[in-house]
């Protein structure tokens, strides 16, 4: 017979591992847990604080938020108090505001404001119109563009983001007919209408989200696809 004690030490032990997948499943078994299994995973948390987040870094952070217990929400602000990921920005570009929807699973409102970001990196004629052209994505910086992407990765369980719709798209050939329906943006021909015929959570498709300017074609998607950010991450 398995006692608790060794099966916390067992998930403890699948949370050091290589596969995101069975750190993702051993996340959710350690909140089924009760208290013991939210102190494993705030103790796994602190105890990777001064390495890289990871995906599975910005999972632990989003359940043990979504607890809303005061005394976990206080660790994590001790620690983080703008969230678990650092957010560089060539432009001095606040993204805490994306992250704390993020962190919430509050995917539509982070959307909206993801699309917003990228209207003040490409300027304030684009922050006017509330648009983005594809010129003005080759001017983006690197390091906002892999802002934006790892804020979208971690708090997604690396569902969702940049890098994701483009490997997709470089696994389909580069064909954007293809894509289209793999991202569910269009389904028999048909766009999909926003906001309602979008998956607001995480039972999405991969690369689902953010839509960035899904209406626009492609001209702005390969703009964001081909971008040097993707190629230097690679």
């Amino acid at each position: 017979m398995v006692s608790d004690s060794d099966t916390l030490v067992d998930l403890r032990n699948q949370l050091q591992g290589d596969s995101i997948k069975k750190q993702l499943s051993a996340v959710h078994e350690l909140l089924a847990l009760g208290p013991e299994g939210l102190q494993v995973l705030t103790t796994t948390l602190i105890d990777r604080k001064d390495q890289p987040a990871t995906v599975l870094d910005g999972k632990i952070f989003q359940v043990l938020y979504a607890t809303q217990q005061d005394d976990l929400r206080q660790s994590l602000a001790q620690h983080w108090p703008q969230g678990r990921l650092e957010m560089p920005s060539e432009q001095d570009i606040d993204y805490e505001p994306l992250q704390d929807l993020l962190i919430q699973q509050a995917f539509e409102e982070a959307d909206r404001l993801t699309l917003a970001k990228l209207c003040e990196l490409a300027g304030p004629t684009a922050m006017k119109r509330n648009w983005v052209y594809f010129t003005e994505v080759e001017q983006f910086p690197v390091v906002d563009l892999q802002t934006l992407d790892r804020l979208w990765l971690a708090y997604s369980e690396g569902k969702f983001g940049f890098s994701v719709q483009r490997r997709l798209w470089l696994s389909l050939g580069q064909d954007w007919d293809k894509l289209w329906p793999r991202l569910a943006w269009k389904d028999d021909n048909i766009w999909t209408r926003y906001p309602g015929g979008f998956i607001w959570d995480l039972s999405a498709p991969d690369g689902h989200l953010p839509l960035s300017n899904q209406l626009r074609g492609v001209r702005m998607m390969a703009a964001l696809l081909t971008h040097p950010a993707w190629s230097e991450a690679e």
